[in-house]
C-alpha cells in the first residue's frame, strides 16, 4: 500500500512518515499531499497563541480531552522554537501533553520553527492538510509565544484563540504585539489567580478605545483543574458556527490560500537564489554593487525575479 492510501486508511505510522517528509521538504511529501488533497477541507483549524507561560499547552490538552469526550478526533501541531544546533524542537510539547498522548483519537506532533517568522514552521500548512486528510475533526495549532510576529497564525487557521493570564502584564504585552487585533476568542487562563478581573477590564477597555473592531468573546479558564474548559470549547465552536452561518468561512479560507501560494512562490525564488550556483554567484556580485552604491536593492530584486524565471524555464525545457 502506498503512503497516501495508508494515511487515508488511518495508518498513524504512515501519517508520521508523511509529516517528516514535508518537514524536510522532500519531493515525496508533496506527492503524498497531491494524492490526498481531495480529502482536505473538512477539519476545523484552531490556532492557539499567546505570550510564554500562560498555559497554552495545558489548555490545548484540556480542550483536546474535552472534544474527545464528545466523540471528536483531534490533531495537534505544537510549534516549538528550534535548537540552534540541530534544528529540532526544543520544548517538546508532547512531553507536556503526555496525559492525552495515548488516546488513539489524538495525534500530537511537535515541530521546529527553524527560524520561520510568526512562530510557525514553514511546513505547518502542509502538516495541517495531512491531519485533515487523515480524518481529524479538529486541528489545533499551538504556536511559540514570541510576540508581534505571532499574528501569522490567522493565515493558517479558521479561528484564532489568544490565551492570556493575570500575570506578567500579559494584557499590555498583547496590545503592543497586535495579538488583540487577530483574536476571535480570548481566554484568560489561570483565572483562579489574583488579577483576573483587572485583566478582563483592561482587555475590554482596550477594545472600547479601538475604532477597528469590537471585543470578541472573553472567557476564563483554570486549565490545570479543568474549570471553564467546556465553556472555552463552546466559545470556540460558536465562532466557527458564526463563520459558517455568515458565509465568511469560505472567504477566510480563500484569503488563507492566497497568502499560502504567495509564500510558496517567495520560498521557491529564495531557494533558487541560494542553491543555484550561477544565481548565487550573481547575487554575491550584486550585493557588492549595492554595498558600493552603484545599484539599488530594488533594481537587483527585479533582475533577480527575471533571472530566476529564465533559469526555471531552461530547466523545464531540458526536462521536457
Amino acid at each position: 500500500m502506498d503512503l497516501a492510501s495508508a494515511i487515508a486508511s488511518g495508518d498513524r505510522r504512515a501519517l508520521s512518515r508523511a509529516i517528516t517528509l514535508v518537514e524536510n521538504h522532500e519531493p515525496e511529501g508533496q506527492s503524498v499531499l497531491e494524492d490526498l488533497y481531495g480529502r482536505v477541507g473538512r477539519a476545523r483549524r484552531i490556532g492557539i497563541t499567546g505570550p510564554p507561560g500562560v498555559g497554552k499547552s495545558t489548555l490545548v490538552a484540556a480542550l483536546a480531552a474535552h472534544w474527545r469526550r464528545s466523540g471528536q478526533t483531534v490533531g495537534i501541531v505544537a510549534v516549538d522554537p528550534s535548537s540552534p544546533f540541530t534544528g529540532g524542537a526544543l520544548l517538546g510539547d508532547r512531553i507536556r501533553m503526555s496525559g492525552i498522548g495515548l488516546d488513539p483519537g489524538i495525534f500530537i506532533r511537535s515541530m521546529a520553527t527553524r527560524g520561520a517568522l510568526g512562530g510557525l514552521a514553514r511546513a505547518t500548512y502542509d502538516v495541517c492538510d495531512l491531519l485533515d486528510a487523515f480524518g481529524k475533526d479538529l486541528v489545533l495549532v499551538e504556536t511559540v509565544g514570541v510576540g508581534q510576529s505571532e499574528i501569522e497564525i490567522v493565515r493558517v487557521t479558521d479561528t484564532t484563540v489568544v490565551i492570556l493570564s493575570p500575570e506578567s502584564g500579559d494584557g499590555v504585552q498583547a496590545m503592543k504585539s497586535g495579538l488583540m487585533e487577530i483574536a476571535d476568542v480570548i481566554v484568560i487562563n489561570k483565572a483562579d489567580r489574583p488579577g483576573a478581573d483587572a485583566l478582563e477590564m483592561q482587555i475590554r477597555s482596550s477594545y472600547e478605545l479601538s475604532t477597528s473592531r469590537t471585543a470578541p468573546d472573553i472567557l476564563r479558564t483554570a486549565a490545570q483543574t479543568g474549570t471553564g474548559v467546556a465553556e472555552a470549547a463552546a466559545g470556540i465552536e460558536a465562532h466557527a458556527r458564526r463563520l459558517e452561518s455568515e458565509g465568511a468561512l469560505r472567504d477566510h479560507r480563500a484569503r488563507r490560500l492566497r497568502f499560502r501560494i504567495a509564500r510558496l512562490v517567495e520560498d521557491a525564488i529564495a531557494e533558487s537564489l541560494h542553491t543555484d550556483p550561477a544565481l548565487s554567484a550573481w547575487l554575491d556580485g550584486q550585493v557588492e554593487a549595492v554595498l558600493s552604491g552603484s545599484r539599488l536593492p530594488a533594481a537587483v530584486a527585479r533582475e533577480a525575479l527575471q533571472r530566476v524565471g529564465e533559469t526555471r524555464r531552461r530547466v523545464a525545457a531540458r526536462q521536457g
